[in-house]
């Protein structure tokens, strides 16, 4: 408890003067971006009803060359279909990521070798790292005991949360197998139970309450 409300400071302190925005990150190459339209209000709404962060922005749309990219540290990138970044885009990440800010990409099933393509030409030097069970990530204020949950079946395969991480500390997070984004949308669309919903906006504020605390 002492822990969550050292947290609770630390986040009212970030959003002191600003409040907090996702910024979906629209790309070139033909993959759907813009999938799962509700996901992100609903993730923010499920924010702002179930912790004591209050101050809650909205989804932001960016591309990664666009001038007041800086302003969105936290980023988001989903997709079914082919991703492409240009020199330019491959430049402007890397730089972003390098000095603080934050990329969750959601694999909306058919975009993992495209984007795994082009986070090469962004850190040739990095690897993946997957995060244990026992990873903070996982801990950060609600308890998942199991990892990253498996909202929707895709090659049977279980899901998985890779990291790259820049002098210890996440800076890119791929959640693979899993599909958060599709959980995050509102009911009628997926008829996910309420119980698979809930993990999946439980692990979206974990994330997001793990990389504003470190």
């Amino acid at each position: 408890m002492i822990y969550k409300k050292l947290i609770i400071v630390i986040f009212n302190s970030i959003l002191l003067c600003q409040s907090f925005d996702i910024a979906r990150v629209q790309y070139d190459g033909g993959g759907d971006w813009y999938s799962d339209p509700s996901s992100i209000p609903n993730l923010l709404n499920y924010l702002k009803e179930n912790t004591q962060i209050k101050n809650i922005g909205k989804e932001q749309r960016v591309r990664l060359t666009d001038n007041n990219i800086i302003n969105y540290p936290y980023l988001y990138l989903t997709g079914h279909g082919n991703i492409r970044f240009s020199e330019e885009e491959v430049e402007s990440l890397r730089d972003i990521l390098l000095s603080g800010s934050f990329l969750h990409a959601d694999d909306n099933y058919g975009m993992d070798k495209s984007f795994r393509r082009e986070i090469k030409k962004v850190f040739p030097n990095k690897k993946f790292v997957d995060l244990p069970h026992d990873h903070p990530i996982f801990s950060s204020y609600f308890n998942i005991k199991n990892g990253l949950p498996k909202i929707h079946e895709h090659d049977n395969n279980p899901p998985r949360a890779l990291a790259i991480f820049h002098n210890k500390k996440i800076i890119l997070l791929y959640t693979f197998e899993s599909d958060l984004g599709d959980g995050w949308e509102y009911e009628s669309v997926h008829n996910d139970p309420k119980h698979i919903r809930e993990s999946a906006l439980k692990m979206g504020v974990n994330i997001i309450y793990h990389v504003l605390s470190n």
